[in-house]
């Protein structure tokens, strides 16, 4: 009789020689640290491939003479930083190593904070290695449900006709815009019929349209406020005059464009939520003949706050976008735009003229998910894990950077760090980057003058990787 051999990444790694680890190199009260270091260690360079398979507990426990708690605290480490899972049966299996680099990548000649930042500022920074990526605004994309997209993607595919391939309804599939509806409706508070919906290419088509449809000369954006977004916005021909934002949010007095763009629930940078009297005032201000664009950025990842309903849910005619890009990836493209009816045919003729359409195969699955509830259940598991990592970073934060404040910890994907002093954040995000992390300079996102500052991302990284990063930013500042 044959017997098949295991494949050599699906091998149970057991035995006396185990990666040759001696707890008698551990530091006192520090053992599961010490042994989570080691077996990351092995994982990134290769000795514990993905695939395989570690010791049961109880069996390493034994093998190293030390209490299985050791052990199982090590195994849990290296679960919360996403390198290893629990497979029942099948034991603790190695799913993702740690992003390495061979070499500290130095600025050169084409550096993204060579300048006044330009329109391909943001390509050029994701094209810079780094050991490790603190960009704000990406998501944790390891924990991505790809067993329920595919299981869902299968189901897709049994139950479409042969007609359901075919080019489709330029505002998207009926299904996804009834989800949508749906989606918004438990869980932002906007009650919008599925017509009123337009599927996007995430919320920067969604931007595209209006300005194409609105056909004003100017929309007013939030100060500080995001750079890539006034960046889109330019790019469509409308000038971007900034609206202070303070601790209550967008000042509305300040107001002056026929048109303003806002992030209410979790603005960016600042994280500040816009308060109740502040948005009576905008809501007053729209109905005098204003048009506000609703960007429900980050609107579901909070962590300490009660919810925030969407402006949306009070007014109307406010244009609300929002998208799947920051809760499940940014690659599926796919956002949403509710606008007034006056607005909706010639959003529609912009739509059509644009791309026909999205991609109906994901319109379906992505249909799918929220419907059958994978899509929340997600968003809590993501809320749990991201506030891991916010915690982490603020942790981080008090102990290498402790003269920094501190905003927008309550909810989001991102902590906005500010600080005393004169010196240049993109100096400093420069010479941080130079030693192999990325952040990005509060300034950036500035049209004004304001204290430096910077934009550090945690969604996407673990919990060890955030202190290593966070240590390597203080290091730099001592410097300056």
């Amino acid at each position: 009789m044959t017997r098949s051999k295991p494949a050599a990444t699906e091998r149970s790694i057991t035995g006396a020689d185990f990666l040759q680890l001696s707890m008698a190199d551990a530091p006192a009260g520090r053992r599961s640290a010490w042994l989570a270091g080691r077996l990351r260690a092995a994982i990134a360079d290769g000795r514990l491939p993905v695939g395989s398979r570690l010791p049961a507990t109880r069996v390493l426990a034994l093998e190293l003479q030390v209490s299985r708690g050791v052990v199982t605290e090590a195994y849990q480490r290296l679960v919360e930083d996403g390198h290893v899972a629990g497979r029942g049966r099948a034991g603790t299996v190695v799913v993702a190593a740690p992003v390495t680099s061979l070499a500290t990548p130095q600025p050169e000649v084409g550096s993204p904070f060579a300048g006044t930042p330009d329109v391909d500022v943001f390509d050029t920074l994701r094209a810079t290695p780094a050991r490790l990526d603190l960009t704000p605004g990406v998501p944790d994309l390891a924990a991505f449900p790809r067993t329920a997209w595919l299981r869902a993607e299968r189901a897709v595919l049994g139950s479409l006709s042969a007609a359901d391939l075919g080019y489709g309804d330029p505002r998207g599939t009926s299904a996804l815009r009834q989800a949508v509806a749906d989606w918004l409706a438990r869980n932002r508070g906007v009650r919008a019929s599925p017509d009123e919906v337009v599927i996007t290419a995430g919320v920067s088509q969604a931007l595209g349209l209006l300005t194409q449809v609105l056909g004003v000369p100017e929309i007013a954006v939030e100060d500080p406020g995001s750079l890539g977004t006034r960046q889109h916005l330019r790019n469509w021909g409308v000038a971007t005059p900034p609206v202070p934002v303070d601790a209550d949010g967008l000042v509305v007095p300040a107001l002056r464009a026929p048109a303003v763009l806002v992030t209410p629930a979790h603005q960016f940078p600042t994280g500040v939520v816009l308060s109740g009297e502040r948005r009576r005032a905008l809501l007053a201000w729209a109905a005098g003949g204003g048009v506000v664009i609703e960007d429900d950025y980050d609107a579901e990842h909070r962590y300490d706050r009660a919810p925030v309903p969407a402006l949306r849910s009070m007014l109307p005619a406010v244009c609300y976008a929002g998208s799947v890009s920051k809760l499940l990836a940014p690659a599926l493209r796919l956002g949403w735009l509710v606008v007034p009816p006056g607005l909706l045919p010639a959003v529609v003729a912009a739509k059509r003229n644009a791309d026909l359409g999205n991609g109906v195969l994901a319109q379906y699955v992505l249909a799918r998910l929220m419907s059958s509830g994978v899509l929340e259940q997600q968003l809590r598991f993501l809320r749990a894990r991201h506030r891991r990592r916010r915690d982490a970073m603020m942790a981080s934060v008090r102990s290498f950077l402790p003269r920094a404040a501190v905003h927008g910890a309550a909810a989001g994907l991102h902590l906005m760090v500010t600080f005393e002093g004169s010196f240049s954040d993109v100096a400093v995000a420069e010479a941080v980057l130079g030693r192999g992390v990325k952040v990005q300079p509060l300034s950036w996102h500035r049209q004004g003058p304001g204290v430096p500052g910077l934009v550090m991302g945690y969604a996407a990284r673990t919990v060890s990787e955030i202190s290593e990063a966070v240590s390597v930013v203080g290091s730099v500042l001592r410097e300056f």
